[in-house]
């Protein structure tokens, strides 16, 4: 079965537009992995400053694959060009990632 990945990110509430508009540019970075399944990204709605990033993934390779891969050059601004100024600031002030196995699963019918 397969695996989930949820990274539990603290982001202030000046930053919430930052960090979707950030997720929003990156649509399509994740989606071409080997083994990638799906992705949300779950905003609170009351009470908490955690922010949900949920990936799905065919296995465990897949994840760390991706994590080295592409992933690593995104968050290193490698994907481009060189040199081209200073990193923005993270949205996020903390980061946590969770990781689940499925074990059970149910669609509508």
């Amino acid at each position: 079965m397969s695996i989930v990945k949820i990274n539990v990110l603290t982001v202030p509430a000046e930053q919430r537009e930052v960090l979707e508009q950030r997720f929003a540019a990156r649509a399509g970075s994740v989606e071409n992995s080997d083994g990638f399944e799906w992705f949300e990204l779950l905003r609170p709605l009351e009470g908490t400053d955690t922010y949900l990033v949920y990936t799905r993934w065919r296995s465990e390779d897949d994840f760390q694959n991706w994590m080295s891969g592409s992933m690593k050059a995104a968050h290193q601004g490698t994907s481009g060009g060189e040199g081209g100024g200073e990193r923005p600031k993270p949205a996020a002030t903390g980061s946590t990632l969770w990781s689940f196995e499925v074990v059970q699963q149910a669609s509508p019918k």
